[in-house]
C-alpha cells in the first residue's frame, strides 16, 4: 500500500524505503502496490494537529476496510501494526478486517512456522537489549556520525571525500582503505586510496559501506604495514611494500550501509564461559576476517557450537564496542563440505533456490520419448544452415551448457566464410517473463569447484539452448566473408538461424587434430559408427576446418597485438584421481593453442556486435569497458622485473605488452608467468556499462585493445548477453511486425542493471576462488607434511617483505607467505646441504632481496625469483575458512622442476576428482548424521542445477530446520 511504503520512508529513512520498493517491484514476489491516496474512496485528508503517524495509520485502515468491502467480504484483510493504540481502536471495529500485532499475526496465521517464530524472537530480544543498553551506557566508544545532509554538503564543498570502505582481511584491526568514488574522485588531487588506521578512525563502518572521510593533516599520515602477518596472502592493492606515508583519514559518517547476511561461528564452551556473566549475550565470530565480532542474544549458544549459522546486524550504537545483531538460521556443520560451500554462497550473497513452479511452467515441453522439434512457422523466419555448413563446438570436458559453435568454409569465389553461432536463448525467454526476471536477478551462472548453479532452468541450459551435436537448434549467427589471403573482412551479416552441430569436441581432441594426431579419432563419438572410408573423409574435413580456424585466429590476434592487446596469466587448478578414486593431485591447467583459437573467434563476434548495437542505439547499448590501470598498481611489477634486469613500460597497453614479451628468462619460464600474473593483479576490473552514461572515449577495452566490446557469445550463463541479443535483434530485424525496441531498457534502467550484473560477476569470481581454495585445503588436510612427498614442492619468490617472502608454487598454482622470522623471534638459518632451522638472529630487507643473519654470524640471502623448497600444510580455524600454509625447508630448488611437471601432466582434467570429493564428503556426512538421510525424488531432480547431488537438498532441509531440531540431532 502506498501509504505504508511512505510511512517506512518517514520512520526508517530512505535506505529502508528503497529496499521495500525494490522488493515490491520484484516480479518474483507477486506484489502490487495500491496507490490508495489517489483512490477516491480510500483517500483521507490529514486533520489539523494530527501527527503524521496517526494520519498514516488511519489511512491504511480506511483503505483496508474499502478493499474488504470491494471484495464483497469474501477475503479477510489483515493489517499488521505495532501501534497498540491502533490495535485497541480498530481491532474490533470491522468484521473481516483484522488489526493485530506482528506476533499475533504469526501466532494465529502461521503457528507451525518455527523458523520465522525464532527469527522474530531473536530480533525482538536484540531490540530490547539495544534499547536497555542505550539507556544504561552513557559513555561513547565512538564519535557520532554526522547527519546525511551535512555529509552531502561537505562532499560537494570538498571537505569530505566519498568512497567505499575496504578492510584489509590480513590486518582487519589496523588497516582499511577507502577507494574514491563519485564526485570526490574526480575533483580531488588524491591519486591513491585513503588509509583508515585503526578501528576508532573507522567509526563503526563495516566493509563495503559507502562512507564520508575527513583527511587528517599531512603530518598525521601513516603508511601501510610492510611485514607479513598471520594468514597473509597476496592482495589486489597498490603493491606498496614500503612504509611511506599515504593519505590518511577518519570516517565521519556512513552514506550507505551495505550490510548483508553474515556467516558466523559461536564460541567454544571455554570461550563462552570467559565472555562474562550474561550467557545470553554472545560474541560470535564472522567467517569473513573483515567483519567485526557481532553480539547476539540467544540461549542456544552451546547447541550451535559446531555449526555455521547466519546472523544479521541490526545496529551499531556509538556506545557499543561491537555491533548488535540477531540469529537467522543454521547453515551446516563446521568442516562439512556442504556446510562450507553454503557458507561461501551466503558470504557472496548468492541465492541458489530451485526454480519456481511458475518459471518451470514457461519452459517448452521436451522428453526422451517426445523431444522438442523446430516449429514450422519459426523455420520460415530463419536462415537454415543445417544442410550447407559444417558446424561444430569445442568446449571443456563435461560441458553441458554449450553456448557457441563455429563454422568455416571456402566460398565459390575463393573467399573464406567464418560463422560464429550462439544459442538463441531469447527465443525461449520472453521479456519480463518469470524466467527472465529470475535470470536477471541471478545475472550469471555460478561455477564452483564441484558444481554449478545455472542462471536458467536445466531444460534450457543443458538441453534446448545447448548446441549439442546431432540435434536441431535455434541460433543467432554472425557470418563474415574474408579475403582468402589477408583475412581482411569484406562482408558481415547477422541473423537468426537454424543449425545442426556435427561434432561436440573437447579442447584436447581439437588440439590433437590441430597437431596432426589422428589417433584422437577414437574420442570423437560422432565418428564411431561410421565405416573406415567415411570416417577418414569426415576426419580430414574436420581437421581442415580446425586448422583453417586456427590460422585465421592467428591473423586476427596479430592485428590486436599490434594495437596493444595483452596476454595475461591466471592460474586455473585441475585435479587428478588415483586408481582408488581418491584425491591424488592438484595441477595447474595447461594452455592449448585451440583455447586461443576459440577465444579469438568469440572476441571477434563480440567486437562486431558491439559496433552494431552502438550504431543503432548510441544512448542505451550495453557494452563492456576495461579502464586503464592506475600506475601505482604497477610499482611492484616494475621492481620485480628490474631484479632480473628487465624494464617494464606501463605507459600504454601496447608498451606493457611489448615489455612483457621481452621479459623472458630462457633458463626459467616461471619468471615470465609470474610477471604476467602480477600484471593481471594490477589490472582494473572490466565492467558492463550503458553507452548513454559515459563519453565514447571511455568505451575502450584496455586488455583486448578494442575501441568497443560487449558480451554476446554466452547467453546461457550471462544475462548481459541476453540483453545484447535483444539489442542486436532490434538493430537488425527490420521486417518484424512488433516494435521490439519497446522491450529495451532506457539508459537509466540499463545503467542500474549494469551495476547489478557487475556486482553479481564479482560475487561469482570470489565464490569460485574460495571454492577452489576449499578443495586445495581438502587435498592437503589429510596428509602428513613431514612424510608425504606431495606436501613438498618447488617455490619461487616473487615479493620481499620485512619478515618474510611471498612465494608462488607452480606445482599446485598456490601463492602464499613464507616467514623467515617466527613468533619466538628466531630467524631462518641454512646448513651446507640447504636444510633450514630456526636460530636467534635478525633480518635485513632490501628492495630485491632479504638477508637472515644469526647471532653466530651465519647469513643467507634470498633474492626475487629464487627457487626454494617449501613444505605445504593446512592452517585450520574454527571460525574462518582453512588456509594453505607454506614453510621453507631448503633454500635450494626442489628436485622436480615445474617445467618437467608441466610436460608430464598436460591433459589431466578435474571433473572426476571433484565428483569423487563430493561423493566422499557426502558419505561421511551421512554416516555422522543418519537422521538427515533422504532420497531425492525424480520430480525434485528437475529443479537441481547439476546432475549430481547439490546444495539444494541441504538448503531445503535447512529451510525447515529450527534450533530444537538441531538439539535433537546432537542427542542422536
Amino acid at each position: 500500500m502506498q501509504t505504508a511504503c511512505q510511512s517506512v520512508q518517514h520512520q526508517r529513512g530512505r535506505r529502508q524505503y528503497k529496499r521495500l520498493r525494490h522488493l515490491v517491484k520484484d516480479a518474483r514476489h507477486d506484489c502490487i502496490m495500491f496507490a490508495n491516496e489517489f483512490q477516491q474512496y480510500c483517500y483521507l485528508p490529514r486533520e489539523r494537529g494530527e501527527s503524521m503517524e496517526k494520519w498514516q495509520t488511519r489511512s491504511i485502515y480506511n483503505a483496508a476496510v474499502w478493499y474488504y468491502n470491494h471484495c464483497l467480504g469474501q477475503l479477510p484483510v489483515v493489517m499488521v501494526t505495532e501501534d497498540e493504540d491502533a490495535i485497541r481502536e480498530y481491532g474490533g471495529e470491522t468484521e473481516g478486517v483484522f488489526v493485530i500485532s506482528f506476533k499475533n499475526y504469526l501466532d494465529n496465521f502461521w503457528p507451525d512456522f518455527k523458523a520465522v517464530h525464532e527469527l522474530f524472537d531473536s530480533i525482538l530480544q536484540s531490540r530490547r537489549i539495544r534499547e536497555s543498553e542505550s539507556q544504561e551506557n552513557n559513555g561513547k566508544e565512538y564519535p557520532e556520525h554526522l547527519p546525511l545532509e551535512v555529509l552531502e554538503a561537505g562532499i560537494k564543498s570538498g571537505r569530505y571525500i566519498q568512497g567505499v570502505l575496504n578492510v584489509n582481511k590480513h590486518r582487519s584491526q589496523m588497516e582499511a582503505f577507502v577507494r574514491l568514488q563519485g564526485v570526490s574522485s574526480k575533483e580531488t588531487d588524491l591519486r591513491s586510496d585513503i588509509l583508515i588506521h585503526g578501528t576508532k578512525a573507522r567509526n563503526r563502518a563495516i566493509h563495503g559501506d559507502v562512507v564520508a572521510v575527513e583527511l587528517l593533516l599531512q603530518h598525521e599520515w601513516k603508511g601501510r604495514i610492510a611485514a607479513l602477518c598471520e594468514n597473509d596472502m597476496e592482495e589486489k592493492a597498490p603493491g606498496d611494500t614500503s612504509s611511506e606515508p599515504m593519505p590518511t583519514g577518519r570516517i565521519v559518517g556512513i552514506i550507505q550501509k551495505n550490510w548483508r547476511d553474515y556467516v558466523v561461528t559461536f564460541p567454544s564452551k571455554e570461550e563462552s564461559q570467559s565472555q562474562g556473566k550474561n550467557a545470553q549475550k554472545i560474541l560470535v565470530t564472522p567467517w569473513d576476517y573483515r567483519i567485526p565480532k557481532i553480539r547476539i542474544c540467544t540461549q542456544q549458544a552451546e547447541t550451535l557450537q559446531n555449526y555455521r549459522v547466519i546472523v544479521r546486524i541490526d545496529s551499531w550504537e556509538s556506545t557499543s564496542v561491537y555491533p548488535n545483531g540477531h540469529f537467522v538460521r543454521v547453515l551446516g556443520r563446521i568442516g562439512d563440505l556442504e556446510g562450507e560451500t553454503a557458507a561461501i554462497l551466503v558470504e557472496n550473497s548468492i541465492s541458489v533456490a530451485p526454480f519456481s513452479e511458475a518459471q518451470m511452467c514457461e519452459m517448452p515441453f521436451s522428453t526422451s520419448e517426445n523431444p522438442w522439434k523446430v516449429n514450422p512457422e519459426e523455420e520460415l523466419k530463419r536462415i537454415d544452415l543445417r544442410g550447407t555448413h559444417l558446424v561444430f563446438s569445442i568446449d571443456p570436458q563435461g560441458c553441458e551448457d554449450v553456448d557457441d559453435a563455429l563454422s568455416i568454409r571456402t566460398l565459390d569465389n575463393g573467399n573464406v566464410e567464418l560463422g560464429v553461432h550462439i544459442a538463441d536463448v531469447t527465443h525461449f525467454v520472453a521479456v519480463n517473463s518469470y524466467t527472465d526476471v529470475e535470470a536477471r536477478a541471478r545475472a550469471t551462472t555460478y561455477y564452483l569447484a564441484d558444481r554449478r548453479y545455472d542462471m536458467l532452468p536445466c531444460i534450457l541450459s543443458a538441453d534446448l539452448c545447448s548446441l549439442l551435436s546431432g540435434v536441431d537448434r535455434y541460433a543467432v549467427s554472425v557470418m563474415w566473408e574474408l579475403d582468402t589471403n589477408s583475412y581482411d573482412i569484406l562482408k558481415v551479416w547477422y541473423n537468426r538461424t537454424i543449425i545442426k552441430s556435427s561434432y561436440k569436441l573437447v579442447y584436447e581432441v581439437a588440439q590433437g587434430l590441430l597437431d596432426g594426431d589422428l589417433s584422437v579419432v577414437d574420442d570423437i563419438l560422432e565418428l564411431k559408427e561410421l565405416d573406415e572410408r567415411t570416417r577418414q573423409q569426415k576426419l580430414e574435413e574436420l581437421a581442415w576446418a580446425i586448422g583453417k580456424l586456427t590460422d585465421l585466429a592467428r591473423h586476427v590476434r596479430a592485428k590486436r597485438d599490434s594495437c596493444g592487446a595483452l596476454e595475461l596469466e591466471g592460474v586455473e587448478i585441475r585435479v587428478q584421481l588415483d586408481d582408488k578414486k581418491n584425491i591424488h593431485d592438484l595441477i595447474p591447467k595447461q594452455p592449448l593453442e585451440v583455447h586461443e583459437t576459440i577465444a579469438e573467434c568469440m572476441i571477434l563476434a563480440n567486437h562486431w556486435v558491439a559496433n552494431m548495437i552502438w550504431e543503432k542505439f548510441p544512448h542505451h547499448a550495453l557494452l563492456r569497458q576495461h579502464p586503464p590501470p592506475r600506475q601505482e598498481f604497477f610499482s611492484e611489477l616494475r621492481e620485480c622485473a628490474s631484479a632480473k634486469g628487465f624494464s617494464i613500460d606501463t605507459r600504454s597497453n601496447k608498451a606493457l605488452a611489448d615489455s612483457l614479451d621481452k621479459a623472458d628468462d630462457p633458463l626459467d619460464p616461471v619468471v615470465n608467468k609470474l610477471l604476467r600474473s602480477m600484471a593481471t593483479q594490477a589490472m582494473s576490473n572490466a565492467l558492463y556499462f550503458s553507452t548513454g552514461s559515459c563519453s565514447e572515449e571511455e568505451f575502450h577495452h584496455y586488455g583486448l585493445a578494442l575501441d568497443k566490446y560487449t558480451h554476446f557469445t554466452s547467453p546461457i550463463r550471462r544475462y548481459a548477453d541476453i540483453v545484447v541479443h535483444r539489442l542486436l535483434m532490434a538493430a537488425t530485424l527490420k521486417d518484424t511486425k512488433v516494435d521490439v525496441t519497446d522491450n529495451l531498457f532506457s539508459n537509466k534502467a540499463l545503467e542500474e542493471l549494469c551495476r547489478h550484473i557487475n556486482n553479481r560477476n564479482r560475487a561469482a569470481q570470489h565464490a569460485q576462488k574460495q571454492s577452489t581454495e576449499l578443495f586445495q585445503c581438502m587435498y592437503f588436510k589429510d596428509k602428513v607434511p613431514e612424510t608425504d612427498e606431495r606436501c613438498t614442492a618447488d617455490g619461487v619468490i616473487y615479493s620481499i617483505r620485512t619478515n618474510g617472502v611471498l612465494v608462488f608454487v607452480p606445482r599446485y598454482g598456490i601463492k602464499g607467505a613464507v616467514y623467515l622470522k617466527n613468533k619466538e623471534g628466531l630467524v631462518i638459518s641454512c646448513q651446507s646441504d640447504g636444510s633450514c632451522e630456526w636460530k636467534p638472529g635478525s633480518l635485513q630487507r632490501f628492495q630485491n632481496r632479504i638477508t637472515s643473519i644469526t647471532a653466530a654470524g651465519e647469513s643467507i640471502t634470498l633474492n626475487l625469483f629464487d627457487h626454494i623448497t617449501v613444505k605445504i600444510c593446512v592452517q585450520t580455524s574454527r571460525c574462518h575458512p582453512d588456509t594453505i600454509k607454506l614453510e621453507i625447508i631448503r633454500n635450494i630448488p626442489y628436485k622436480t622442476t615445474a617445467t618437467e611437471f608441466y610436460q608430464k601432466n598436460s591433459h589431466v582434467m578435474k571433473t572426476d576428482l571433484i565428483k569423487e570429493v563430493t561423493r566422499s564428503a557426502e558419505e561421511a556426512q551421512l554416516a555422522q548424521e543418519k537422521t538427515r538421510v533422504e532420497v531425492i525424488q525424480e520430480e525434485y531432480q528437475e529443479y537441481c542445477q547439476t546432475k549430481h547431488g547439490s546444495l539444494y537438498q541441504l538448503l531445503e532441509e535447512i529451510r525447515d530446520m529450527a534450533l530444537l531440531d538441531v538439539s535433537a540431532g546432537n542427542r542422536a
